[in-house]
């Protein structure tokens, strides 16, 4: 991966758009403003429609939220539904790297962004975790010397240096902060200088902590690329700073490989976030493997027709090794207004059914007064189930509703299993 020279963050004038998750507003936008939106429409999954006045245009988001830079022109900033620690909490759940159990006790204004949001929380988990000094370790390195450390290349000195003492070729183990841990790390806080920070405060914190940081090497790692970290003793006070460090690379991004304007912002799609969300805390509270509840992309393929052309994928799935499905089901990031699903979700969750030939599934959604209820398919012989989250609730209570869910999916893996049997 290549270097990079640390950047200042960055506190620019520009106009900011506040919108909404889901909400339309009409607002008046010049030439170039409606221009720069246009070509970020799709990162921030933007509807752009003709407004009744003049010059107005309708802005409606859709399930992304978070904040984007277009250029030194504009600072969207999509607010979600629910209060910014929640939906902090969930998305970092969803990666699995830590638990965010003590999050009742930040607490943000209505009018928080995303973005310094997750930069209070990164700031925080920092000195928590810098409390007992930087993240340390062995890390091998080759390189010609005046002196022997280490052992002797005696190859390499043979090919670069026959006949010349000096400098000797050598590997050794150094002991260093120069590791994984600290360069998720530092390259989380590249990446939130590439974004507007208003908070004079919290600039200058996230200053500091990079100046704690200064002997590590500053890399770029893509979204898609994010390493993992294994944890253990000597690295588990890590666990919370770099859950927010994953969170924010993944999520956060500078676009220059498109278009005109370059843009930098944190953006998140809620639906799959929640998707993640469910299929994580399942998967934890059953105690199963990823192989046995495994996401979409690492399911085994699957197809409503004989021929193999209607693909589906549905969001969670029980396997026995691999090949046998005990359970399906979805997660919709929507609202159940009333008793009833839509049918487009019923009619989607009877053909994973119909299609791993079960007895039934579970839809889960994402809000609802509903009661759960279940849809009895009788010519086809199945039994769909509905449920909601509130993920308006605390943290705990929230895994309350997500080990109720798992007791009613283990109940329906079991009745399968013995019917098989």
């Amino acid at each position: 991966m290549r270097r990079l020279r640390p950047r200042p963050i960055r506190l620019l004038a520009m106009r900011q758009i506040d919108l909404r998750e889901y909400e339309s507003r009409a607002i008046p936008l010049s030439g170039a403003e409606l221009a720069a939106l246009q070509e970020y429409r799709q990162e921030l999954g933007l509807d752009i429609a003709p407004g009744t006045a003049s010059g107005s245009w309708v802005l409606k988001p859709g399930s992304t939220v978070g904040a984007l830079e277009i250029g030194d022109l504009l600072a969207v900033v999509i607010r979600p539904k629910l209060q910014i620690g929640r939906v902090l909490f969930l998305a970092s759940y969803a990666l699995g790297a830590f638990r965010l159990r003590d999050i009742e006790r930040f607490h943000f204004a209505e009018d928080s962004s995303a973005v310094e949001a997750l930069a209070r929380f990164f700031a925080a988990a920092s000195r928590r975790a810098f409390r007992r000094g930087l993240l340390r370790g062995y890390r091998s390195r080759e390189e010609a010397l005046t002196t022997v450390r280490g052992r002797i290349r005696f190859d390499e000195q043979i090919r670069r240096r026959f006949a010349i003492p000096l400098p000797v070729e050598v590997r050794y183990d150094e002991f260093t902060e120069d590791v994984r841990g600290n360069r998720l790390v530092r390259a989380a806080l590249h990446r939130l200088h590439a974004m507007h920070i208003a908070d004079m405060g919290l600039r200058g914190e996230l200053l500091r902590i990079e100046a704690v940081l200064a002997e590590v090497t500053l890399r770029e790692y893509a979204a898609h690329a994010v390493p993992e970290v294994a944890f253990d003793r000597l690295n588990e006070h890590y666990r919370e700073v770099l859950g927010l460090a994953g969170l924010i690379l993944r999520h956060g991004t500078v676009k220059t490989d498109h278009g005109t304007i370059r843009a930098a912002g944190f953006l998140m799609d809620m639906n799959q976030v929640f998707e993640r969300f469910v299929r994580r805390a399942l998967r934890e509270q059953l105690a199963l493997t990823r192989r046995a509840f495994p996401a979409p992309d690492d399911m085994p393929r699957l197809f409503l027709d004989q021929d193999r052309k209607i693909r589906l994928e549905p969001d969670l799935s029980w396997w026995r090794n691999g090949t046998t499905c005990r359970f399906v089901g979805d997660a919709k990031y929507k609202a159940l207004g009333s008793a009833h699903a839509p049918n487009a979700d019923l009619y989607q969750l009877l053909a994973y059914a119909t299609a791993l030939r079960l007895p039934g599934g579970l839809l889960i959604y994402a809000s609802g007064e509903a009661d759960p209820t279940v849809h009895y398919i009788e010519h086809a012989g199945k039994r769909l189930e509905v449920a909601a989250l509130d993920l308006a609730a605390s943290p705990p209570a929230l895994l309350g509703q997500i080990r109720e869910l798992a007791e009613r999916i283990r109940g329906a893996a079991a009745a399968v299993r013995a019917h098989a049997a």
